[in-house]
């Protein structure tokens, strides 16, 4: 790639990014890496929601989980491990720490990004951050306001929007007392001020921040979130209790992988109660919450917690930026308050893009992707966003992964559809690490035999899922990957014979 691109050098800034996320930051290392001059504006630290208070707190607290889980479970393997207990703020102290270690870890990376220099060898480039909230006053000028109220102003010849998103606010009478639709930064207040999570009703935040592990937790919300932190604090001790609006839990991924964590769940001693809508959350008796609810059939029941945690999406944040003064209007196919942008990240403003969960993307390393497209075509490279080959991972026990159409996708868009199936349970390895729940799926075109969804819940499923990804990336058929040679004895050995299924050739299926 070249690295000299043109720009207006009138201008204190090439680019400049809003939000340090993970979309952000590496739009704005891309975008040096390729010459141009860049600042990042964020209230909060670098790293986003995602490394905050979403991705890696969660994926650390689950870590833990899962140690305990096999301490607890070491008759399993012939080993004796006697009066296991949890350190809850030794536990979260962890959590704490790697969220730290990453956080300076960004901040360094801004400081240090290296470029080739007129002689071949690296220079140094710094991207300059400013700590505050970053308003657009029009399409070449960003005014930054920090916390204790001063003002600067800096102008760029681009912007990329990316101040991703906040828990979605319901109309749920009595849970008006959870931090949804506040900024990250004043999350990171609170914390400070130690008033988060001091309450009965959390969101995410909370969820991440807590000072003790919730006796009766009731989770409204069934989707990613909220099954991720039912699994962690049934693992903590807590009893909890699923609450979703619609027919299955993890409703966005392929419906076997829906029935086959449910089950889990549920055998594991999760209560989860679908097709239930929430209709108000109240004082119970002895200090507990009491949360109403409503079945499919208009039935009303109740369930009493120490906790109600709102687990029900995040939304666009917008709020402040500015949008409305440069012509841009909020509303896309991905949300009604979400940016939109056409296939290199750009909205109806040429020279201001927008990426990530403020555009209704959703997953970090999507917003990764799409703040490197956005990089590189200010700079002048031809770039385009992808949305074909992009995992969804969810870090449960058993871990749960897809990429590509679901079986109901790709018949909707008309398929000729042929699955294969393998469960993990056959698998040698499986049975050595005694993780023998799930199974993998593929969903394949019948004429041509192209590998259209991979759908895996099992052991080490979110790792797994890559040869999957590579495999729809290149438009693999799945004579190709059945061809493939899987290492023995290894869990990836499923995918292969998965995909010999869908021709009726699994060799270690019955």
């Amino acid at each position: 790639m070249s690295t000299a691109p043109s720009f207006d050098a009138s201008k204190d800034f090439d680019v400049v990014v809003i939000g340090g996320g993970p979309g952000g930051y590496p739009a704005a290392k891309r975008a040096a890496q390729l010459g141009a001059r860049v600042a990042i504006v964020e209230a909060d630290n670098l790293g986003g929601t995602c490394l905050n208070w979403g991705c890696i707190p969660t994926k650390t607290m689950i870590a833990s989980v899962s140690a305990l889980h096999t301490m607890k479970t070491a008759k399993d393997f012939g080993l004796s491990c006697d009066n296991v207990s949890v350190d809850f703020p030794a536990l979260m102290d962890r959590k704490d720490k790697i969220v730290g270690q990453l956080v300076s870890g960004i901040g360094f990376l801004m400081g240090n990004v290296k470029v080739p220099g007129p002689d071949g060898k690296p220079v140094k480039k710094v991207v300059k951050v400013f700590n505050g909230y970053g308003s657009i006053k029009d399409k070449n000028t960003v005014e930054i306001k920090n916390a204790e109220g001063a003002v600067e102003t800096i102008t760029t010849a681009n912007i990329i929007v990316a101040t991703g998103s906040v828990p979605t606010k319901l109309p749920i009478p009595g849970i008006d007392s959870a931090d949804v639709w506040i900024p990250n930064s004043e999350v990171k207040a609170r914390k400070a001020a130690g008033t988060l999570a001091a309450g009965p009703v959390w969101t995410s935040n909370e969820a991440v921040s807590a000072k003790q592990i919730p006796g009766d937790l009731v989770i409204i919300g069934g989707g990613v979130i909220g099954v991720e932190f039912a699994y962690t604090y049934h693992g903590l001790g807590s009893k909890v209790t699923v609450l979703e609006f619609l027919p299955r839990i993890i409703a966005t991924m392929d419906e076997d992988l829906s029935k086959e964590l449910a089950r889990t769940m549920g055998k594991a001693g999760i209560t989860i109660k679908t097709g239930t809508g929430v209709t108000k959350v109240e004082d119970g008796a002895n200090g507990k919450k009491l949360v109403t609810f409503k079945d499919g059939d208009g039935k009303e029941g109740s369930v009493e917690a120490d906790v109600v945690l709102v687990a029900t999406g995040r939304t666009p944040y917008t709020e402040g930026l500015g949008l409305e003064g440069v012509g841009i209007e909020l509303g896309s196919p991905k949300g009604r308050r979400a940016i939109p942008v056409n296939d290199i990240m750009q909205t109806s403003v040429p020279n201001i893009y927008a990426i990530g969960d403020v555009v209704g993307s959703g997953l970090a390393h999507t917003a990764k992707a799409e703040g490197e497209v956005a990089a590189e075509v200010i700079c002048g490279h031809k770039a385009t966003m992808s949305y074909k080959a992009i995992p969804s991972c969810i870090y449960t026990e058993p871990e749960v992964a897809g990429v590509g159409l679901t079986e109901a996708q790709a018949k909707e868009k008309g398929y000729e559809v042929k699955t294969g199936r393998f469960d993990f349970r056959t698998l040698a390895k499986a049975m050595a690490i005694n993780s023998k729940d799930g199974f993998v799926k593929v969903v394949a075109d019948a004429k041509y035999g192209e590998i259209l969804g991979v759908h895996i819940i099992g052991p080490h499923a979110t790792d797994l899922i890559m040869e999957a990804v590579v495999s729809i990336q290149l438009e693999n058929t799945v004579e190709e990957l059945m061809k493939t040679i899987h290492a023995h004895p290894s869990l990836a050995e499923a995918l292969g014979e998965a995909n010999a299924d869908v021709l009726g050739l699994a060799i270690d299926k019955g």
